[in-house]
């Protein structure tokens, strides 16, 4: 026969049991996040902003091969974002054509240097601009042209890297001349110092670094009429519009302050540039 004095004993026991099974589903309930977190609350949440960096395009991102520690202009304005979150900064390593991928697979929270194309649009919300940035060749030594006209010749062989901002401007502004497409950025100069592309279209902080690098590669152009674009950040499509609001806000006020010229100034070493390499037709 049980006891009052049992009954009460097992009644215990089972309200700790499902006391204890109630702060376990909560726990768990904190680890695993809704179906559809907007990346706002998902940033709170696991105080973590996630970006990506891409190997050989300083001033941008640079990764040291020993220590693997990233740096450059992208790096700091993640860095700050993601303290202003109350977060940490994640960095995994992608390509200019991958960027967009790793943002719709939420791999990555936000992608800094992207150029608000109308194809990527379709898939990408853009910030408000960071800077703008003008067009450039970087032309081999006996290669000539002052235009945009001089380029857009079958015998002319121009070096872009895959779905990026240059590959994409290369075929629309330069239709008759002949593309060689390469899988990375990194690998342009070597196809230019072995002879198989002529030329290159490259966004004006790339072109600086890539001749600073490789004296020997060429000269840099900057064709007429000078074409530019602005340079944003991409942030994956949310109904949720807080993410975007702040980091609009966020760019704005340092933007204010002049914090968002120092970053992309301080890092120009990272590529070896100086204020005199700049040339003058050269604007940001």
């Amino acid at each position: 026969m049980v006891s009052r004095r049992d009954v009460a004993s097992l009644l215990g026991a089972g309200s700790f049991v499902a006391a204890g099974l109630t702060t376990v589903s909560e726990a768990q309930a904190q680890a695993q996040p809704p179906a559809t977190e907007n990346t706002f609350d998902s940033v709170r949440r696991t105080k973590k902003l996630r970006i990506a960096g891409i190997v050989g395009t300083e001033p941008y991102y640079k990764k040291d091969v020993v220590t693997g520690k990233w740096s450059g202009f992208c790096v700091s304005m993640g860095q700050d974002l993601a303290q202003s979150l109350g977060a940490e900064l994640e960095i995994s390593e992608t390509t200019w054509g991958n960027s967009v991928l790793d943002l719709q697979s939420k791999k990555i929270d936000i992608m800094f240097g992207l150029s608000p194309l109308p194809s990527r649009a379709l898939t990408v919300q853009f910030t408000q601009p960071i800077m703008n940035n003008t067009f450039t060749m970087v032309v081999r030594p006996g290669v000539e042209g002052k235009t945009w006209a001089d380029f857009n010749k079958p015998g002319v062989r121009v070096a872009v890297d895959i779905g990026s901002t240059q590959d994409i401007f290369a075929r629309h502004m330069l239709p008759k001349a002949t593309l060689v497409a390469l899988e990375n950025f990194s690998d342009i100069p070597l196809a230019m110092l072995s002879g198989r592309a002529d030329c290159s279209v490259q966004v004006a902080m790339n072109s600086l670094a890539t001749v600073k690098k490789n004296p020997k590669i060429g000269t840099i152009v900057v064709p007429t009429p000078i074409s530019a674009q602005p340079t944003c950040a991409g942030l994956r499509p949310d109904p949720d519009s807080r993410f975007r609001i702040f980091v609009n806000n966020w760019l704005a006020y340092n933007q204010s302050l002049g914090t968002m010229r120092n970053w992309i100034i301080s890092s120009l070493p990272l590529a070896n540039i100086q204020p005199g390499d700049i040339p003058p037709d050269l604007t940001f």
